[in-house]
């Protein structure tokens, strides 16, 4: 695949087979994802990739403490706001497209509910990566932009292999159990997971394409001739 083919096929995949994905084959898209740049080539992320008896503790974890009602427990600071505006209107858009997909309708408060839910158990997939970031690093927002930069590389290189993922806040919102569960070292802050697996066909919220700003609405050119 090309480069464009391979950006053009990305899908956030939220439907998995039952079928385990190889270490090996997690090795080869872990170090595809290590080409990412860096700020001076300072490298702080770490993957660490959760799969079996271990992602189960850590999908049963989030899923008690979110329906028991516990509060967010994210390890990276969220706006206390949340989206508002121009960024609140593209979550509603998409969240529209999927539910529209599924047939979920606005008053069927069960399957919106378990739609949430899903999230939380990292969308049943059979393997999530923990992208960490150094704790030396904790409060360099240049290194954030690095983490990005690599859990980006780390989803194309999966899409590369045939594999779908969708990059998965709801994840980590009980950092905690993810820390306990996947032997996060306590000199690493969790940043993000990403749900990954083999896609499910049959699932339909996986052919839903988000859709982008026009460029004109998000770039701008400085200095070219017409």
């Amino acid at each position: 695949m090309d480069f464009k083919a391979i950006v053009d096929s990305r899908r956030s995949t939220r439907g998995y087979l039952k079928q385990p994905v190889k270490r090996e084959l997690m090795a080869e898209i872990i170090d595809l994802a290590q080409r990412a740049p860096s700020s001076m080539n300072t490298q702080p992320w770490n993957f660490h990739v959760l799969t079996g008896a271990p992602l189960e503790l850590v999908r049963a974890g989030n899923t008690e403490r979110m329906l028991a009602g516990a509060a967010v427990d994210r390890e990276i600071k969220m706006a206390d706001h949340g989206y508002q505006g121009v960024h609140r209107e593209r979550q509603i858009e998409i969240a529209v497209q999927l539910f529209e997909a599924m047939g979920i309708e606005r008053e069927d408060k069960p399957r919106r509910q378990d739609w949430v839910m899903r999230g939380f158990r990292q969308f049943d997939a059979p393997v999530s990566v923990v992208v960490t970031l150094d704790q030396a690093l904790a409060e360099d927002t240049i290194a954030h932009f690095d983490c990005g930069a690599a859990t980006y590389g780390l989803v194309l290189a999966a899409t590369s292999k045939g594999l779908g993922c969708v990059i998965n806040g709801q994840g980590i919102m009980q950092s905690s159990v993810v820390r306990e569960h996947g032997n996060i070292p306590e000199d690493e802050v969790i940043m993000t997971c990403v749900a990954m697996g083999w896609p499910d066909p049959d699932f339909v919220a996986n052919d839903v394409v988000s859709r982008r700003a026009p460029n004109e609405d998000v770039a701008s050119y400085v200095g070219f001739e017409d």
